[in-house]
């Protein structure tokens, strides 16, 4: 998934015959005819991705907001811009300054509470202006409430949540992708640079750069999906179990690349989903 070219080669290669019918469970469709504008909080993950795929094969009237912050890497948010607007709309780009914010910065249990409270008040400001009052995100019916503190702002703040609402589970998100023909069928879930550093350590400028940058090196070896996180002692560097070898092969070099921005390194084999 890169900026390429290759998003249009995926969109452009959807098989003719496949229908809305297909692709979009009726659920769903129903929902989302049934609502006015809408505004959706677009990352260019799997989940909103493909709610944006469904709102455009419905004909519903939206815009996508991406929220650029120094939680996400520079590439992930030239991703989404690309990827929105290979799926037929320009996004509207906000940028949100996490770490003025000292419930986030501080790196609170419930930090991520603090970030989607701020994150989506500036989707709704911003889409206000444009004349939206209603918001729409990318959580599934997999997506478990105690274990996502986030969820909680979505709920105050009246964010609607389509794919959670018609029952839609990530499996079944990505059967849909596929068969819709998107790149993002398959891609990994990814979490925000903020959850590489542990719950009580402060969220600085250095420390983000510091986990961009030796991650963003490492994926340069070959690597995906891997997680670099900050320790007391130094990082520990997390790689998934499909990606044994090529550590074994790599470790040196990985070694040496985490070692200019760390002063010691653990490893271990990543759990699926974090």
């Amino acid at each position: 998934f890169t900026t390429d070219g290759r998003i249009q080669a995926y969109i452009t290669a959807k098989p003719l015959s496949v229908s809305m019918a297909d692709a979009v469970p009726k659920a769903l469709r129903d929902f989302l005819r049934e609502k006015g504008s809408i505004g959706l909080a677009f990352s260019g993950g799997t989940d909103s991705a493909y709610l944006m795929y469904a709102m455009r094969e419905c004909g519903a009237d939206f815009v996508p907001y991406i929220v650029r912050s120094r939680f996400q890497t520079a590439s992930e948010t030239e991703d989404a811009v690309t990827l929105a607007k290979e799926l037929g709309r320009s996004p509207r780009v906000i940028d949100a300054d996490v770490l003025s914010d000292t419930r986030i910065a501080s790196n609170p249990q419930d930090r991520c509470y603090h970030c989607k409270k701020l994150i989506f008040s500036s989707i709704i400001e911003c889409a206000s202006k444009d004349g939206i009052d209603l918001i729409a995100d990318g959580t599934n019916a997999s997506d478990d409430p105690s274990g996502r503190p986030g969820m909680r702002a979505l709920e105050e703040l009246n964010i609607i949540s389509p794919l959670r609402v018609c029952g839609i589970p990530k499996p079944q998100v990505r059967e849909l992708s596929r068969i819709a023909g998107l790149p993002t069928w398959d891609r990994p879930s990814n979490s925000c640079l903020a959850t590489r550093i542990p719950s009580g350590m402060p969220i600085t400028e250095s420390s983000l750069v510091r986990t961009e940058c030796s991650e963003e090196e490492i994926g340069s070896l070959g690597f995906s999906g891997i997680r670099v996180r900050t320790t007391s002692e130094g990082c520990r560097f997390e790689f998934t179990e499909s990606q044994r070898e090529l550590f074994d092969s790599k470790k040196s070099a990985v070694e040496q690349i985490l070692l200019k921005y760390y002063p010691s390194v653990s490893y271990s084999v990543r759990e699926p989903g974090l």
